[in-house]
């Protein structure tokens, strides 16, 4: 019992210490739940391709494992309609740690521990970015990454299931290309020619997978498909 404690008390010790006043404003819980309900209510697998909006983000991370102690560093995303990023509409924020990366982490990402120190607490961050996001639906590359750090993070930080629909690039990719067998946002960018800005840069990695995103789009478009829900009938029947 007093390992359980002493995880549970690690793992609180995460997040910065306004977590209790987040977790008590009825306005965000409510702006959580009407957001869910909103969610629910949106058909967007028949939402024909050029209406389509979704957000495309990137997180970078200290590690891989967030229930072993691993924790968001910074979001990054992009907002797009069909094949088009809108270029002017973006998120970017670190997330407050007291804690500054390790070396390897901070050689890869660029993230210092004094980025993290003036960077707001994980409440605040995510609330801001639902508040962005809204109830688009969302989509990275190796969502799985993406997926259980978010829902790790909402849980933890917010007490709110994470319920946002998120899709891979993998979604469209092995439609219009069933060939590649690449896993790296690097090999997909080097082949469809993408230029990314800053490698695992949280907003960067965004614009690149938003990029890929595109093509994919455009391809899915040139092969007669007109919504999400004839792509997941496709992908059925390669099963």
């Amino acid at each position: 019992m007093n390992q359980m404690l002493q995880f549970v008390k690690q793992l609180s010790g995460r997040f910065n210490s306004n977590a209790d006043a987040s977790l008590s404003d009825p306005r965000q819980m409510a702006y959580i739940r009407n957001l869910q309900r909103e969610m629910k209510k949106k058909d967007v697998l028949n939402t024909p391709f050029d209406q389509l909006r979704v957000v495309v983000f990137d997180i970078e991370t200290t590690g891989f494992y967030p229930y072993k102690g691993d924790r968001i560093l910074s979001i990054g995303a992009i907002k797009m309609q069909g094949d088009q990023l809108l270029e002017d509409e973006t998120f970017y924020s670190a997330v407050f740690s007291d804690e500054g990366p390790s070396e390897e982490i901070e050689a890869l990402t660029g993230i210092t521990k004094e980025q993290l120190i003036h960077a707001p607490p994980i409440q605040e961050v995510l609330k801001n970015f639902y508040q962005y996001v809204q109830s688009d639906i969302l989509v990275a590359h190796h969502s799985s990454h993406e997926k259980q750090f978010m829902k790790h993070a909402s849980w933890m930080a917010l007490k709110t299931d994470f319920q946002h629909r998120i899709l891979d690039t993998s979604f469209l990719t092995k439609v219009v290309e069933p060939d590649l067998n690449f896993k790296t946002l690097d090999e997909y960018c080097d082949y469809y020619k993408i230029c990314n800005l800053q490698r695992h840069h949280a907003l960067q990695d965004a614009i690149a997978t938003a990029k890929l995103w595109s093509e994919g789009i455009r391809r899915v478009k040139e092969l007669g498909y007109s919504h999400l829900n004839e792509v997941y009938a496709h992908i059925a029947t390669l099963k």
